[in-house]
């Protein structure tokens, strides 16, 4: 980082516009911060623009923490499902257990569960529980989100950056200002940024979007011997899926693997059978082996890490950005002297 003026201490810089960056800042400029983001892409070209969009928390630390974190965003996503415009919906589907042992927490933050009767749990499933998610249709949420920001006051920013002082040093340029705060929400390039965490890796998922054609159920099965299953219907199509190779960063698409999922899919969710195919994802879920939401040593200004969600990042999204306002605290009125 070059040499700055003093930073101004009711200012914020949010690196990374996905999801969880996205919702950071927006908490953040509604407790007072004059927050800038900086990105490379906009939500809808991360991996936020790959996930499928239902509350649950696949791939995420079972912890009090990621308890909390989750409750949080569930109550917050029901209050938008009273307005159209958020793109969230409260959906009924059967989640299917086939391994003893499984964690069900999730449920105690679920409407209306209830165990599926027998004749609706699949074949060499041990149980199902029926329940009404938040299903997020994310290319409605994403933008409607960035507008949130952005109404809040939130300035963005397109550059790619290595550190946090690279930051700092692009809102410097474009405002005259350093940030006194900088919240690294970058996803699977956040440890890098950071540049003190190696931990993290990635999960590579693979889905099909099929036309939506009365599809109003959704369906997870991650414990599938032939591969997980999920069935998520949004507004205008039907994400299906899908994989999670573990360290895999290959984001090639796949048609063998297309044609396995649907295949199973298909033997799952009868109705899918002769829809067609609207849209084909790649993405890589920034995994880690626990949830990092924590001040980080190192950077030029004060910093706070918000990464390692896996696969969980839309679930969560609204309990981390409340965490890291709370770890933020409130910003000082008046900027620091020379």
């Amino acid at each position: 980082m070059s040499e700055s003026p003093a930073a101004n201490p009711s200012t914020a810089v949010v690196i990374g516009a996905g999801v969880i960056g996205l919702s950071c800042a927006l908490g953040l400029a509604r407790a007072g911060w004059t927050v800038t983001i900086v990105a490379e892409q906009p939500a809808t070209e991360t991996v936020s623009g790959v996930a499928g969009g239902i509350w649950f928390p696949y791939k995420a630390e079972a912890s009090p923490r990621a308890e909390r974190l989750l409750k949080t965003s569930f109550d917050r996503f029901v209050e938008l499902a009273d307005d159209p415009a958020s793109g969230v919906d409260l959906v009924e589907g059967l989640w299917v257990e086939r391994l003893p042992g499984t964690d069900r927490s999730w449920t105690a933050s679920a409407r209306n569960v209830r165990r599926a009767p027998e004749g609706e749990v699949p074949r060499g499933a041990r149980d199902g529980i029926v329940a009404e998610l938040p299903i997020i249709d994310m290319p409605t949420f994403l933008p409607w989100l960035a507008a949130q920001a952005a109404a809040a006051g939130v300035t963005t920013l397109e550059a790619s950056v290595d550190s946090v002082g690279q930051a700092l040093d692009v809102v410097l340029s474009a405002s005259g200002a350093t940030p006194a705060l900088a919240v690294v929400a970058a996803g699977e390039h956040s440890g890098a940024i950071l540049g003190d965490d190696s931990t993290g890796y990635p999960i590579r998922g693979q889905v099909v979007k099929l036309e939506q054609a009365g599809i109003t159920h959704w369906l997870v099965d991650d414990d599938h011997e032939d591969g997980m299953i999920y069935v998520i219907p949004r507004r205008n199509d039907v994400v299906v899926g899908g994989t999670a190779d573990e360290g895999e960063t290959d984001t090639t698409y796949s048609q063998e693997t297309e044609d396995a999922i649907l295949r199973r899919a298909i033997e799952a969710y009868p109705a899918l059978a002769g829809l067609a195919v609207k849209e084909r994802a790649v993405g890589l879920r920034p995994a880690r082996p626990a949830l990092r939401l924590e001040e980080a040593e190192g950077p030029p200004v004060r910093t706070l890490a918000a990464y390692g969600h896996g696969g969980a990042g839309v679930t969560l999204c609204w309990g981390t950005a409340e965490e890291i306002v709370e770890l933020a605290g409130p910003p000082a009125n008046e900027p620091c002297g020379p």
